[in-house]
């Protein structure tokens, strides 16, 4: 059986999760749709190119206008939010009413939470919509449901993660592979956290810790950012003690990054500048965007997952890890592979009925298991580990 998907966002994660259906989701058709034509009508070419055949087609299409977006769901079996999050309600509510599975990619975890109220609803038109997914949240929150299932009784799950160039240049040994605005706003205010079995607050920028990896990476240091657990830490609130997830950087990135944010560089609230008034972040973003985004970066991204627990009575210890890293075939990053593919992964199950109907979130949506079977299908490189003292 062939399906009909919806891609709304053109940009790099929408057409990596594009081209996932069109190879794994028996896609009949691919509807790219971007507010700006030229990059829905590029995407789509770029994706024919890759497949060898015409799948996709493009269209000029504002989210923000419900009525021309829903003219091109008809006949969808399900639709992939690729904008950003403040569109995903609204997007969440036109999916139910016309009866189509959905799946986005977050950013952040309040949208997230009123989507899940809208269960009942989705529930009731027999649809699934799975938010929040992507890398992290995503991918990593899967991965940690993997290591929950090879420990008995799991008690601890840490998760860390990050995207990075393979060739770092100082002096911010950093390519950000995704929109800025993603960027400073995971490095604004807390995460939430599981400590002593109760959701904790955490601040951004603490807890810094190094990791070694395999090379080119070698040492890296981990730090809390916001939101990179969704909502599971609520899910296993009184099931997991702890739950924590930390990004993954060259060594020295907090020092650069957590002076902007003491300075104040991430406020969004105005503040006067002589004659007017402008918006610290806003001069962030202006003045750092240029030199951390490039046209094409060769990256690579590493995800380290960890669960601790008991099996037999005995202490036992699980662990997860997945380096992905450009593709030069189809000149995929490896952050969009995983945000992009996480995505596509779960729209395809949804649409054959392997989640059930209503807003699922990423932790209860596919088994751990399951993910990690589809992303080996996909040729990650996923190896894993389980000790019993």
């Amino acid at each position: 059986m062939t399906h009909r998907y919806v891609i709304i966002g053109a940009g790099r994660q929408g057409i990596a999760a594009a081209y996932d259906l069109a190879v794994f989701g028996d896609a009949e058709t691919i509807r790219l749709l971007d507010v700006d034509r030229l990059v829905a009508e590029a995407a789509a070419e770029r994706l024919n190119t890759l497949l060898g055949r015409r799948v996709a087609t493009a269209a000029a299409v504002d989210a923000r206008d419900l009525l021309q977006v829903a003219r091109h769901l008809e006949g969808a079996s399900a639709v992939i939010s690729s904008v950003h999050f403040t569109f995903n309600v609204a997007l969440t509510r036109l999916a139910i009413e016309r009866k189509i599975h959905m799946t986005d990619f977050g950013g952040n975890t309040p949208v997230v939470r009123e989507q899940l109220r809208l269960d009942s609803a989705a529930s009731s038109a027999g649809v699934t919509i799975v938010p929040d997914c992507g890398m992290g949240p995503g991918l990593n929150v899967s991965l940690g449901t993997y290591v929950m299932e090879l420990v008995e009784k799991p008690r601890e799950v840490l998760i860390w993660d990050g995207g990075l160039p393979q060739q770092p240049e100082p002096p911010w040994n950093y390519v950000s592979t995704f929109h800025i605005g993603g960027l400073t706003n995971e490095y604004d205010g807390h995460a939430m956290f599981l400590r002593g079995g109760r959701v904790t607050p955490v601040p951004c920028f603490s807890d810094v810790e190094h990791l070694d990896f395999p090379a080119p990476l070698g040492r890296l240091e981990a730090f809390v950012t916001s939101g990179g657990l969704s909502t599971a830490p609520w899910t296993f609130e009184g099931k997991l003690e702890r739950l924590e997830n930390k990004t993954l950087r060259y060594p020295g990135h907090v020092a650069q990054f957590k002076a902007f944010a003491d300075l104040g560089l991430l406020g969004l609230e105005a503040v006067q500048v002589g004659p007017q008034r402008v918006v610290p972040r806003d001069v962030l973003h202006a003045l750092l965007g240029p030199r951390i985004t490039r046209p094409d970066v060769k990256d690579i991204c590493a995800m380290r997952v960890r669960g601790i627990g008991t099996t037999g009575g005995r202490r036992a210890e699980a662990a997860v890890e997945l380096i992905d890293r450009f593709d030069e075939k189809t000149h995929f990053t490896a952050m969009q592979r995983l945000t992009g593919w996480h995505a596509s992964i779960m729209a395809i199950a949804a649409v054959q009925g392997r989640i059930r109907p209503g807003v699922v979130s990423v932790e209860n949506a596919l088994p751990g298991s399951a993910v990690v079977e589809e992303c080996r299908r996909r040729g990650f490189q996923i190896s894993e580990s389980v000790r019993t003292d």
